[in-house]
């Protein structure tokens, strides 16, 4: 049975390789999660994301606001949602940093195009599941083992803030 350390450091591994993520504001003015292409530059945090001053998401961000991401990995052997906060920063130090060409792609004008956004997510409270796939569930059952037992074992609830 896997840790919680152990389950958030398989969380922060898949979103770096998966790195699509829904994201939507929640709180006093919520907008519905949109598909959004993480970055990270360190282990934990904050998480990066490049978007466009005519999203919905970065019109209504005008400081920083409760926001929520749900994750699947691409295996779909682990999900997670994640509770932070989200805010509109352009630092052009970090926009250098995570600028590669699919970004590229998004924006005519490159860096300097004015409908760019660099939208900062600081995580907090995560849960996170790792998933048993049914056929081994399926295999347990035939064997007279109850598979909702081991799988409290593969839930975290993290502060990765």
């Amino acid at each position: 049975m896997p840790s919680q350390h152990e389950i958030e450091t398989k969380f922060w591994d898949a979103l770096k390789s998966d790195m699509t993520v829904m994201l939507g504001l929640t709180g006093s003015v919520d907008v519905f999660p949109h598909p959004m292409t993480a970055q990270l530059e360190a282990s934990k945090g904050p998480i990066w994301f490049f978007s466009a001053t005519d999203n919905d998401m970065v019109k209504t961000l005008h400081s920083m606001q409760p926001a929520l991401f749900t994750f699947a990995s691409k295996g779909h052997d682990l999900f997670a949602t994640v509770q932070g906060k989200l805010v509109v920063d352009n630092d052009r130090a970090v926009i250098d940093r995570l600028w590669n060409k699919y970004v590229a792609a998004w924006f005519e004008k490159g860096k300097d195009d004015p409908k760019l956004a660099l939208l900062r997510f600081d995580p907090g409270h995560a849960e996170i599941w790792l998933d048993e796939k049914s056929l081994f569930a399926g295999i347990k059952v035939l064997f007279g083992v109850d598979p909702k037992k081991g799988y409290k074992d593969k839930i975290a609830e993290v502060d990765l803030g």
